[in-house]
């Protein structure tokens, strides 16, 4: 599903994801940490693409948070100038907010052990807190560093060559694991002494860190490849094998010798990374392999510890993708037993709904009856009984990778109360709801329409919630877990936006058999309704990847720019997009691109039929699986005059095996769906001027899609243009890039359309 983002997610940053579910709920870390210029508050700012990717950009944010074992939360700052921002400790009981640290003592004890971290004035979210609250981590320069809170004082873990990542606290603080040259290690806090617990690290033995395919379409643009035990005495980790995958490379211009990039990489029908899992015991540092014989598989999806810290549990899938395996076994991996099996007929989505219940049952989330709902089962893997029903389906929430499906926010195991957030109430919000684990008392709990982002204390005593609307900038509120809310931490700022901005409007437009798919529609300020104007359309189309929602959304911004020269914008989704269900998601499967296009096309006729449209001056435009839709549109129909395709996959066999299998499976078997699949072919047709947006270093959506389009449309005779961005990746994301951007974006359309 990766070839359907726009934006690179920031490592860790958060959703509700577990380094294993004894850990409990980790609190929703809701955006990254960024920082707010003081002159953001001087005066009503002037909307400006200068404006839009800069300051703009950051008027949604509110604080990170994590919540503690003692049911108390860590808060930023994020939203004060840096000379004034620190970190609160946040009592849910009272609400009250008290600093944690001095930020300025902080900050000077980090630049007298190294002054070259460019920390000037702040300390940025750290990539961990110890469950007390008291000790954080961060890394600079390659190098592990030790916070403090008590003290406000950093010490220096490690100090070496080579790079270190993932680091982690134990869950007994003793220890923080960390991974070095694809081994993983541990640090003894007590000893001050760190021991190497895998030898056999290289190039492509990779113990405790992942692959790209794995960190990008399983894991979410999470490094998460090692889960310590619940008493901190064992590590499950993956070990992966990358000997056979297929090397893509990218040039770098900036030495003087160009310097080659090389990424394993596996497409389509290639060799994939070979995974296994490992447990291996600190006090001994040898490690048992767990042995899976009874079926083959081609995946390992998730590694979890069970609650009694013996046995633990993880998921496979095959090649086909079609049927996912739930294990148990114990810590030194014997006594392997295939729980339960999980199908689907064109593809099971990854998620991270299980969890082991104090009583010995589990909670699993399964798609098999067409929507994702949550089931209980016992030990053994028999079904007890279905916990939610209905034609609507639990949803995740927060900010994480839509692709990695979880929408359990918090259990009380006292009251058998499970919490979560859904699309009950409409495809375009998301609300929080409770239910009994035996699926009676269904109540919702969040009140206001719009998103609710919910980050659950431990306990389920509490919960924060990031929540919007389509015309209201979000705000953090802390909330009991009945709904009641305590307090206010971070309100929304309309005083930062331009005081002329336009909102969308919500509707609905029919699909050619009437499907009502939910749409957007942003007008000029000075709106004439007999007038008849330039549309543009902005979509995405992936799976279960809504543009379309009752939340706030920064790309309203850069639409009231285009607004504010005349046009109007719109936002459509096609079925498969809408996360309603898998059903309609199963849609894409065999043929993608038709059913999208078919969808969008019947929205933009209808569009026509509007007095107010001029039909002759439509425009349409996306970024990655955007921009697929786009040359998807522009080359099965006559219906726009100009489109915009970013980082677009022009070839299901140039993208990654895990999700192009997963659409198209095989090539070897299926070699006509990759053909009629395919943009490739269809350049000769394309109808209406195009630009082309994309970084040379994009490895997620490899330059040869758009290089390999490009050449068809010069065969073809097909006239386009090109915006290209050095060295940035898919998601890219500095000031300057995303100035350029929307610029060449207005002037395309202000000469086009």
């Amino acid at each position: 599903m990766a070839a359907l983002r726009e934006v690179a997610l920031i490592k860790r940053l958060g959703g509700i994801c577990m380094r294993g579910t004894n850990y409990g709920f980790r609190g929703v870390l809701s955006v990254p940490v960024l920082v707010v210029c003081s002159w953001l508050h001087a005066q009503t700012p002037t909307l400006t693409t200068d404006w839009v990717a800069g300051a703009g950009s950051k008027i949604g944010d509110v604080p990170s948070f994590a919540w503690l074992e003692d049911g108390s939360a860590i808060l930023d700052h994020v939203r004060l100038p840096e000379s004034q921002q620190t970190f609160e400790r946040l009592d849910p009981v009272t609400g009250k907010r008290h600093p944690v640290l001095d930020m300025r003592q902080a900050v000077a004890s980090l630049q007298s052990i190294d002054p070259d971290t460019g920390i000037q004035d702040a300390l940025p979210w750290p990539i961990a807190f110890n469950r007390a609250g008291k000790q954080a981590l961060y890394i600079f320069n390659g190098d592990i560093f030790l916070l403090d809170l008590d003290s406000s004082a950093f010490s220096r873990l490690t100090q070496t060559p080579a790079e270190e990542k993932d680091p982690e606290f134990s869950p007994n603080g003793k220890f923080i694991s960390f991974v070095r040259t694809n081994n993983l290690y541990v640090w003894d806090m007590s000893a001050k002494k760190e021991t190497q617990l895998t030898h056999d690290g290289s190039q492509t033995t990779l113990n405790g860190t992942l692959s790209w395919v794995y960190w990008e379409e399983i894991f979410g643009r999470h490094d998460t490849g090692y889960w310590w035990s619940p008493d901190s005495e064992s590590i499950a980790y993956f070990q992966t094998d990358e000997a056979g995958v297929p090397v893509s490379t990218f040039v770098d211009f900036s030495p003087v010798e160009p310097r080659l990039i090389h990424q394993p990489y596996p497409k389509p029908g290639e060799h994939n990374p070979v995974v296994r899992v490992g447990v291996i015991a600190l006090d001994s540092a040898s490690t048992h392999w767990v042995p899976i014989n009874d079926k083959p598989y081609e995946w390992i999806l998730r590694v979890n510890w069970l609650p009694d810290g013996k046995h633990l549990s993880f998921k496979t899938l095959d090649r086909s993708q079609r049927e996912l395996g739930l294990y148990f076994c114990d810590r030194h991996g014997d006594d392997v037993k295939r729980v339960l099996t999980e199908t689907d007929p064109a593809w099971v989505n990854v998620n991270d709904d299980l969890y082991f219940l104090k009583d010995g049952h589990f909670l699993w989330a399964s798609e098999r009856d067409g929507f994702m709902h949550l089931y209980r089962y016992a030990a053994d893997g028999t079904l007890i009984n279905q916990v939610t029903k209905g034609n609507w389906a639990i949803v995740s929430s927060h900010g994480g990778a839509f692709w990695v499906h979880q929408g359990v926010v918090g259990i009380n195991q006292e009251k058998n109360w499970i919490y979560f957030t859904a699309l009950k109430d409409g495809s375009v919000e998301r609300q929080l709801y409770r239910i009994d684990s035996d699926g009676s008392g269904l109540k919702k709990i969040s009140a206001e329409p719009g998103t609710h982002a919910i980050g659950m204390s431990f306990d389920a005593a509490y919960y924060l919630d990031t929540y919007s609307n389509i015309r209201t900038l979000p705000a953090l509120q802390l909330h009991a877990a009945d709904g009641e809310l305590k307090a206010t931490i971070a309100p929304p700022r309309p005083e930062l936006l331009p005081s002329d901005l336009q909102y969308p409007q919500l509707m609905t437009i029919p699909a050619a058999d009437g499907f009502p798919m939910p749409a957007q529609i942003l007008k000029p300020k000075d709106f004439d309704p007999t007038r008849r104007y330039p549309v543009i359309l902005h979509t995405y189309g992936g799976p279960s990847a809504p543009t379309v929602s009752d939340s706030w959304q920064n790309q309203t911004l850069f639409d009231n720019v285009l607004a504010s020269k005349g046009y109007i914008e719109v936002a459509i989704d096609n079925r498969a997009a809408t996360a309603i269900s898998k059903t309609l998601e199963n849609t894409l499967e065999a043929s993608p691109g038709a059913g999208e296009t078919a969808d969008l096309l019947a929205g933009i006729r209808w569009l026509k039929a509007q007095p107010w449209v001029d039909g002759g001056r439509v425009g349409v435009w996306g970024w990655s699986g955007g921009g697929t839709i786009t040359l998807n549109l522009m080359t099965r129909s006559r219906e726009f005059k100009a489109g915009i395709a970013g980082a677009p996959v022009t070839d299901w066999r140039f993208y990654d095996s895990k999700w192009g299998e997963s659409l198209l499976k095989l090539p070897q078997n299926n070699l006509a769906g990759y053909d009629s699949a395919s943009l490739i072919p269809r350049a000769r047709d394309l109808h209406g001027y195009l630009m082309l947006m994309y970084g040379t270093a994009d490895d997620n959506v490899h330059p040869q899609n758009e290089e390999a389009f490009m050449n068809a449309l010069i065969a073809a005779g097909k006239p386009y243009e090109v915006e290209l961005f050095p060295m940035r990746k898919h998601g890219f994301a500095d000031t300057p890039a995303l100035i350029q951007r929307y610029n060449a974006m207005v002037a395309f359309w202000e000469k086009n359309l």
